[in-house]
């Protein structure tokens, strides 16, 4: 089943991933996708661990980005991989049939490649310019992504759509009526004063049931 909303764990100013991502659980979420950047092999293994550990005691899914090697050890439920990452089919072959495997597009051609590679979900944007990914592919904003969900129905491809990059509470609506399964945000949920009542509030305006 693919969450429709997918929490992405970051480091801030005073917080660690882990620390995040525990209270991120205790708000509320459970697809958690561990995104480590700019840190050794064994600092990242070290956090996923971790990490498996606080998802296992909220009941939460945790999702890899990149490191496929590390998913498999950590017996991590699945991998998200960004453009320049593993090819999906290779991820596949090394991780087996269970593990969810989800991939990054900007455009129809990305969302084309994705589908027949038989990914479980696609992430799509940048929806608005964010500061947590560096070098940011061009902005979708709702009309390309809307663009992108009717060239799917048009082509017969059903993979649910993940919209992410600097989406807020109010752009949920309108992301929902262009087609999309869900978000994934990182900041809306890291830098909250209240993450509880942010995840109801992400939570209200996305529909119930899972892909």
């Amino acid at each position: 089943m693919i969450s429709r909303l997918h929490y992405i764990s970051q480091e801030t100013a005073d917080k660690s991933h882990l620390q995040n991502i525990e209270e991120a659980c205790q708000a509320g979420v459970d697809w958690v996708q561990l995104r480590v950047k700019n840190k050794s092999d064994n600092e990242v293994l070290a956090i996923a661990t971790e990490a498996k550990e606080i998802c296992k005691k909220y009941k939460a899914k945790l999702i890899i980005n990149d490191h496929v090697a590390i998913a498999k050890k950590v017996k991590a439920n699945g991998v998200h991989l960004g453009k320049e990452d593993m090819d999906p089919a290779e991820a596949r072959e090394i991780l087996g049939d269970r593990p969810y495997i989800g991939g990054t597009a900007n455009t129809w051609e990305d969302v084309e490649r994705l589908a027949m590679a038989g990914v479980d979900y696609i992430g799509l944007g940048p929806f608005r310019d964010t500061s947590t990914k560096e070098n940011l592919s061009p902005i979708l904003g709702i009309k390309g992504i809307s663009a992108i969900l009717n060239n799917m129905i048009i082509g017969d491809i059903q993979v649910p759509i993940i919209a992410i990059g600097g989406i807020q509470t109010e752009d949920i609506f309108d992301l929902q009526l262009s087609g999309c399964h869900g978000v994934a945000v990182a900041s809306l949920i890291n830098l909250s004063d209240n993450k509880k009542e942010t995840v109801n509030d992400i939570n209200y305006c996305l529909p119930d049931g899972e892909f």
